[in-house]
Formats: structure tokens, C-alpha cells, sequence
């Protein structure tokens, strides 16, 4: 169930959680920035993200799976307590892209079906999120470099030489 070709699933689908979770987060940023970006990304930002959080449980789940079948060190045991932590951060950045959305959609502009009286609530309403977003975007992008650069630690280390032999 955790091997394809003979290969741990978990090494093949974290290339795919560390291209999807800063992607979602790149996107969310895009949207809160940049309007004329957030028009033509529409419904694909939380989209990604919500395929980012999908993604995520699979590879810890995969991981899990390979770190009963290899021998236990102190860098994998730091590298798989690291992993729990991306989680939290993918059920953030999906919430916050997808209310940034709907927000955005349904709620801001002029002529929406749900328009919000007030300016200052609007402008309000949208400075919190755009604090969302970039605190949800370098949490879960930093997390993403943590846990990958103590994966790689806990294969390489030992493993590298420089002279070739």
C-alpha cells in the first residue's frame, strides 16, 4: 500500500507536498496583493491549498510506514516530529485562502450579492486577512524547508563523501 515499483510512496510524494504547500501559499499571497492576480486565480487558490492539506496527511501516513522499516536514528526521529507539525499549518493555509475567497467573492467588491455596508469594516475585514495570510504563508513555507532539510540530513548524513570513489 506504501510502495510503488518498490520504492517507499513517502520519498516519491513529499517532492509533491514540497512543491503543493508553498504553491498554496504563494497563491494565497498573490490574492491578497495583487487584485488583478486574485481575479484570474480565483477558486484555484483554495483549491490548491485544499489539495496541499490532502496531500499532507497521505505523506505523514506514508512516512510512518518507512519509519518502521528503517533503522531508527536520532535525525529520523527529528526529521518524523518535525512532520506532525506541517498539519496544522496545511488546515491553516486551506481555511484562510478559502474565507480570503469567499470574502473576496461574495463580500467586498461593489456590486456583490453579500456586499458588507461600511468601508472601514470592509477595510478592516481585509487587513485581518491579509495578516492571516501572511503569517499562514511563512509558517507554513518555513515549516515545509524544516522538515525537508532534516529529511535530508537523516538520508545523507554519513552517506556523502567528497572524494569520488
Amino acid at each position: 500500500m506504501y510502495e510503488i515499483n518498490g520504492l517507499p510512496l513517502h520519498v516519491l510524494i513529499v517532492h509533491f507536498v514540497v512543491i503543493v504547500v508553498p504553491l498554496a501559499a504563494l497563491c494565497t499571497v498573490l490574492a491578497a496583493a495583487w487584485p488583478a492576480a486574485r481575479r484570474r486565480l480565483g477558486i484555484v487558490t483554495p483549491l490548491i491549498a485544499l489539495t496541499a492539506l490532502v496531500a499532507v496527511p497521505i505523506t505523514m501516513a506514508a512516512g510512518e510506514w518507512l519509519v518502521a522499516r528503517v533503522a531508527r536514528t536520532e535525525l529520523i526521529a527529528a526529521h518524523q516530529s518535525l512532520g506532525y507539525t506541517l498539519l496544522p499549518w496545511a488546515i491553516a493555509t486551506f481555511v484562510v485562502a478559502l474565507v480570503q475567497w469567499a470574502w473576496f467573492r461574495f463580500f467586498y467588491r461593489e456590486g456583490a450579492r453579500l456586499r458588507v455596508q461600511g468601508k472601514s469594516l470592509r477595510v478592516a475585514v481585509t487587513i485581518v486577512l491579509a495578516a492571516a495570510v501572511a503569517v499562514t504563508a511563512i509558517g507554513s513555507v518555513v515549516t515545509v524547508v524544516r522538515i525537508g532539510e532534516s529529511g535530508a540530513r537523516a538520508i545523507w548524513t554519513g552517506s556523502f563523501t567528497e572524494n569520488p570513489r
